[in-house]
This record gives C-alpha cells, sequence and structure tokens, in this order.
C-alpha cells in the first residue's frame, strides 16, 4: 500500500512519540556492560608506523546472564593495505582468556566467577598493529613526523579497543612511550613526563570525567606550548606546530575564556580539567575532542580571522553539547551539532551584537537552502549508523541550528534558557535524547511542543511560502494571502510580516498560518508601500512575494 506523505510522517510522529523521538538503536555494541574506565599504554617508535599497546579496560555487568564481553577493533585485511590490529592475548587478574578477533569484533569469553550482576573487573587486551585510519601517523604540513588521531564519528576502533558507541562514557588515560624528542598531548591532565633512556621518554595523561569514546584524543609531535590563561584553576593552553609558534599563539588567544565565562554563566558549569586548543594534521576544521580541541593545520594564519574565531567558539560550545551532554545514538547528533552551531551564534550575539547574530543565521539559512536545491533528501532527526551511512550533514548544523532559533522565539528567551540549563544539568556527564530535550523544553516553558518538533526535525525540506496582498481602498484594509507550497505534510507557521507606508513608518504583524491556504485582513489607513517577509528572521521558510492583480 503506498502511503501519503502526509501519512508517513504522521506514522512516524506517532512511533517517536511512543519511544521518546529515538530509533530502535540496532548497532550491535556490547549490551549488559557498561565501561567505566580506559587506561591505554602505547609505545610508538620512528623506526615504523606500527604500534603497541595494552588496553586495561575496567566494566561493569549490569545484567545477568553476560558471557562474553565484546569490543570494536579494527581487523587488518586486503582491502586496508594489510593494515590493522592484531590481538596478542588477553588476561583477567593473570588468567588468560579465550577470544575471537574477526570482522572488527573482539569478542572475550568471561569466566564464570565474573559474570555476576554489579560485578566490576579489569580484562587487559595487548595488541599491536599499523592503524588504517583513526591515528594518522605521518608527516605536518611542515615535513615532520607526527602522530595524531581522529576517531570521529566510529575511528576509534582501528587503534583502540573500545565499545565503540556514544552510549558507553568512560573515563580514560593515556601512558605513552615514545621518542625523546616528541611531546605528547592528550584528554585531562598531565601525570608523569619521565625521561626512560637517551632516546625514549614516558609522558601520562588522565581524564577522570566520561565521554564517548570519539572524544578521546593524542597527540605526538614537536610541540610549541603557551600556557595562555586559567579558567576557574583550569589551565588554558595552546599546542602548535613549532614553524607556526607566534602565528599560533596569537590566533588561540582569543576568544577562549571568554568563551568558557559565556557558556558557563548561560548553561552551566564547565566539565573538564584544561582545554587546550591544538593544532593538528588529522582533522579538518576542527574536532571537539574533550578538554583538548584539535584544530586543521590550515586554520593558524596569524590573522586571527572571523573563520578561525568561528571554529574555535563552535569547537569550545561542544564541551557543553557532545561532550558533556552526549547524543545516546547517532540518530541523535543534533542534539551535538545543532547545538554547537546556535550557540556559536549566541555567543556572536553576546560578543558582537544582534546584527552579526542575524548574519551568521541568514548565512546559515542560505547554507540549508543550497543543500535541499541540490535534490537532497535529509532530515535532522533520522535511523542513522555510522557503519551505513553519514550521520550529519548540512542540515544537522546549520537547520538544527535554526531549530533552536525557532524555538527559542516561540517560548521566549527565558524559557528557553531555563529549558536549556536545567536539560544541561539532567544530562551532565551522561547521554540524552531528542525526547529528553523535549520533555525538559516542555518542564521549562509550559506549553506542549511535540508538534513543533515533529514538524521541523522528522521532515526534509523547509517551507516555502508565497505572499500576495491587496489594498481595499473603500474598507480601508489590507487583505493578505498566505500559501505553503504543497497540500501535504502542512506546516504551522508562526510568520511576521513589515507592512511599509511611504512618510507613515512601518508596523509588523504576525500571522500564523495552518492551512494551504489563508487570507488575512488588517485595517490600514492608506496602501502600503511593500511588504517585507520576517523582518526579524524568525522562522526558516523561503518567500516569494507578489500583490494582488
Amino acid at each position: 500500500m503506498r502511503l501519503t506523505k502526509r501519512v508517513q510522517i504522521l506514522i512516524i510522529s506517532v512511533i517517536l512519540l511512543t519511544h521518546g523521538m529515538a530509533y530502535a538503536d540496532t548497532y550491535p555494541f556490547q549490551r549488559g556492560i557498561d565501561i567505566l574506565h580506559y587506561a591505554f599504554s602505547l609505545t610508538v617508535t620512528d623506526a615504523s608506523d606500527q604500534i603497541s599497546g595494552t588496553a586495561s579496560v575496567t566494566f561493569k555487568i549490569t545484567q545477568r546472564g553476560i558471557t562474553a564481553i565484546q569490543f570494536d577493533l579494527a581487523n587488518s585485511n586486503q582491502e586496508r593495505q594489510g593494515k590493522g590490529m592484531q590481538v596478542v592475548s588477553v588476561q583477567l587478574k593473570g588468567q588468560l582468556l579465550s577470544y575471537t578477533h574477526q570482522s572488527d569484533r573482539l569478542q572475550i569469553s568471561l569466566p564464570g566467577n565474573v559474570r555476576d550482576s554489579g560485578l566490576v573487573a579489569t580484562i587487559e587486551i595487548r595488541y599491536s598493529g599499523s592503524p588504517y585510519t583513526g591515528m594518522r601517523i605521518g608527516n605536518t604540513q611542515f615535513g615532520k613526523r607526527s602522530f595524531s588521531s581522529d576517531n570521529w564519528p566510529n575511528k576509534g576502533r582501528h587503534w583502540l579497543p573500545m565499545v565503540d558507541h556514544p552510549s558507553d562514557k568512560a573515563t580514560v588515560e593515556f601512558k605513552v612511550t615514545a621518542p625523546s624528542h616528541y611531546q605528547v598531548i592528550s584528554n585531562g591532565l598531565l601525570q608523569e613526563v619521565s625521561v626512560l633512556n637517551d632516546s625514549t621518554k614516558l609522558t601520562h595523561w588522565k581524564q577522570s570525567v566520561p565521554v564517548s569514546p570519539w572524544l578521546f584524543v593524542l597527540g605526538i609531535q614537536e610541540y610549541a606550548v603557551q600556557y595562555v590563561d586559567t579558567f576557574q584553576g583550569k589551565s588554558i593552553e595552546t599546542w602548535v606546530h613549532p614553524q607556526n609558534r607566534a602565528a599560533g599563539f596569537y590566533d588561540f588567544a582569543e576568544p577562549t575564556k571568554k568563551v568558557l565565562q559565556f557558556y558557563t554563566d548561560y548553561v552551566g558549569p564547565y566539565a573538564y580539567e584544561k582545554l587546550a586548543n591544538i593544532q593538528a594534521p588529522s582533522v579538518s576544521g576542527g574536532m571537539e575532542t574533550s578538554s583538548a580541541i584539535f584544530y586543521t593545520e590550515k586554520l593558524v594564519t596569524g590573522t586571527r580571522s572571523e573563520r578561525t574565531q568561528q571554529v574555535v567558539i563552535h569547537e569550545i560550545a561542544h564541551q557543553w553539547f557532545g561532550n558533556a551532554v552526549t547524543e545516546s545514538t547517532w540518530d541523535d547528533v543534533w542534539l551535538s551539532e545543532g547545538f554547537a552551531t546556535y550557540f556559536t551564534l549566541l555567543f556572536v550575539e553576546h560578543d558582537a551584537g544582534r546584527q552579526a547574530f542575524v548574519k551568521g543565521l541568514q548565512s546559515a539559512k542560505q547554507t540549508i537552502e543550497r543543500y535541499y536545491a541540490g535534490g537532497k533528501n535529509f532530515a535532522i532527526v533520522a535511523d542513522r549508523s555510522p557503519e551505513k551511512e553519514e550521520v550529519t550533514s548540512a542540515i544537522t548544523y546549520q537547520k538544527g541550528a535554526w531549530v533552536l532559533h525557532m524555538l527559542r522565539n516561540t517560548i521566549g528567551d527565558p524559557a528557553f534558557q531555563q529549558g536549556i540549563r536545567s536539560y544541561y544539568k539532567k544530562y551532565f556527564n551522561a547521554n540524552a535524547t531528542t525526547g529528553n530535550f523535549i520533555a525538559e523544553m516542555e518542564k521549562a516553558s509550559g506549553k506542549k511542543l511535540q508538534s513543533f518538533f515533529d514538524q521541523w526535525l522528522l521532515r526534509s525540506g523547509i517551507p516555502h511560502i508565497t505572499i500576495s496582498w491587496q489594498y481595499e481602498a473603500s474598507s480601508k484594509s489590507l487583505a493578505i494571502t498566505l500559501a505553503q507550497d504543497s497540500a501535504e505534510n502542512l506546516y504551522t507557521l508562526p510568520l511576521e510580516i513589515e507592512i511599509q507606508q511611504s512618510g507613515a513608518g512601518s508596523l509588523v504583524n504576525q500571522f500564523t498560518l495552518k492551512k494551504q491556504q489563508e487570507t488575512f485582513r488588517i485595517p490600514l489607513a492608506k496602501a502600503p508601500s511593500a511588504l517585507v517577509a520576517d523582518p526579524a528572521s524568525r522562522l526558516l521558510a523561503t518567500y516569494r512575494l507578489q500583490p494582488a492583480q
């Protein structure tokens, strides 16, 4: 049976409402196990691209009947040119455990004495290999050797055994043995730097705040390091290529502290032990790795460009949204990317004023229009997995930001901030779904918001509105006709229209379009000189204005 688009949307809405706006997650990650802590001991050399590692993984059994524990760990194969990881041994308290490692899954049989619900244990996995991806081993833009990670969204498994899913957050530490001419940067706080002999050095970093595995980070190379400032006793740092020392120190000195203060005041406390801005050859743009943010090499220009500043603000916003509060599945990745995009604009509004904020909104809108003009079909919330397809697009970022902007206009600034703060507090260092977010915003506003989110999150595209008008001199009234582009999947659209009158200023009226076409009449002393749709940039739509003939 063929269903109309409207019926399909209604069915999807019922399903999502029933399940808290979350699709059933079919990715085969480990159930009944909660990873508590990863301790990685890694050795790298200049002689080859092979790494040797020991992963000590502490976990808790959360349900009865668990006989094995599974990790994501990429195998070597022909498609990867022989690159990948090979397991040497698996132990628990010195006892060797049986395991299988195939199709990028490491399955370890648990002995009978560690299968009880509530039990906490640590497994030690020894392995080695050359990473196919996830850890980039190669030269910087200046021809200097480096080791630089990029786990997004599911590449961490190519060099680390892990439960590679956003829902399983854990604390992490890295002990790295490397040639002594390198420095090492990672999540958390520096615990140790020790010279082991004439050629090698041990560096130990540890983060005591749980995060999802894509946020684990490691950089090994020669760095220029600046301790810029502190924020609430936490170090603000810059790590760049030595050849970019002056340019990088200048670019990253601002506006980090101001951004940390703004988000702390607006949203809630900063979660992590430090904040380091790091130049890295492994990422494109920026990567929000917790407490140690990676930025593409090309972002450093020494001009403190608007582009560089925008990326820094965006990645710091992620420390709140995506890092501290993390989407439970990739279906809800807009809770990370859409939020970071909008909160970048909120900082711009705070720091540079309304005009700069609106400029950013309009730029985002143009990006959305170009994306959909290309015939692409992408809804913000959908059943997605990085093993099968891309989990983000411009829609996740820019349209997600616009949804938050329209929500703010719908419920008002005080309720919006109250909802954001309660959402952050409730899911701090945990995971959340879109349904969880909706619930907090409904509590804060006292409004039912499900239909608002359904029409903006579950549909691809944006509405197109035709506006026609006719002035009737006899009745001194203006008739404005609004029409949506389709009779199916009708939106409820609150639209402001500015009515301009020569010599008499202008006035703004709000209309709510619920049908495919509606005509509204307002009293007006004389004919308008022009109409302007959405003068305050409150609604995501395209407009065609035409005086009635």
